[in-house]
């Protein structure tokens, strides 16, 4: 592993880890306006539709006439509400979908060579099962997960960005990760790169991350406009993380054996406490999951860059 983008070392506390949650890399007043005013307009967007769902409510009550209302009132009534809220929700989804999703921290252990530990220039990164390391066939303990990211872009309506490619990182079941953790610094397992297809979606092969103390469980990516440049210290077009729903971490973490202390961590967090998610309770990075904790799960998520 080489180094790139070297970053001197007074500068690395400024993670979404435990060791030191509350730090971070200065980057200007500038920034944190925009970023403030962008994730402020994106919950003017939501509160909106839910304003519409709630006055589709009232107008369908009204039209029912109370107890005596006739059967075709109350089925008219029920259909009013109906699509009022299914407009209501379209909308809260497209805001969600068409949107720029905020920058975030690449924390202390990204790898991508910016504060010495570099694996993107490592052969064999370019994969989409990240569950060993580069060259090994031991996988890492943990229930089943496939990522499905998919990459639009904001400049030209949100169409889907085919061929640029996704840097994905995240912990393992006990909180640990690969390169940086005591007992895995010779390690690379959960970390790849692979390129988007024609739809703009990068495919990994994981497993759940555990919750450590300090952080919502979380997966970190960047993107780049194409795998060359991200495995040849090119432009990050962006930087940002998963956020994982609370029902399905409340189920993987009842395996105490493969995911210890997740319980306990995850019970003193929400997502509007976490440093990296709470200003916005991570409304455009929060996940869609499917599947269940047997035959492993499903993440979807769409970004703008």
């Amino acid at each position: 592993m080489t180094n790139r983008r070297i970053v001197p070392a007074a500068l690395l506390a400024h993670d979404d880890h435990d060791h030191d949650p509350n730090s971070e890399l200065d980057r200007g007043l500038t920034y944190d306006v925009n970023t403030l005013l962008r994730r402020r307009g994106a919950l003017g967007l939501l509160g909106g539709a839910a304003l519409t769902a709630l006055a589709g409510c009232a107008t369908a009550a009204t039209s029912g006439g109370g107890a005596s209302a006739t059967g075709s009132s109350s089925t008219s009534a029920t259909a009013s509400a109906t699509g009022s809220a299914t407009a209501a929700a379209s909308s809260a989804a497209s805001a969600a979908v068409d949107s720029v999703v905020p920058d975030e921290t690449a924390g202390p252990y990204p790898g991508d060579g910016s504060n010495g530990k570099n694996v993107l220039d490592d052969s064999g990164v370019v994969r989409s099962d990240i569950t060993t390391s580069i060259g090994s066939s031991e996988k890492v303990a943990g229930v089943p997960m496939t990522i499905n990211l998919t990459v639009t872009d904001s400049a030209s309506g949100y169409a889907a960005m085919a061929g640029a490619a996704v840097y994905v990182w995240h912990c393992d079941a006990a909180g640990n990760y690969s390169m940086y953790s005591q007992g895995a610094t010779d390690q690379t397992w959960l970390r790849g790169v692979t390129e988007t297809n024609a739809n703009g979606t990068a495919t990994f092969t994981s497993v759940f991350p555990g919750c450590y103390a300090g952080r919502w469980p979380h997966i970190h990516f960047e993107v780049y406009k194409s795998t060359s440049d991200a495995t040849s210290s090119g432009q990050i077009v962006k930087t940002s993380q998963i956020a994982l729903p609370q029902a399905i971490c409340e189920t993987v973490y009842q395996n105490t054996s493969t995911y210890p202390n997740s319980t306990r961590n995850l019970g003193q967090l929400s997502l509007k406490t976490d440093n990296v998610f709470g200003n916005d309770g991570g409304i455009h990075q929060l996940a869609t999951v499917t599947g269940d904790a047997s035959s492993g799960y499903v993440v979807n998520l769409t970004i703008g860059v």
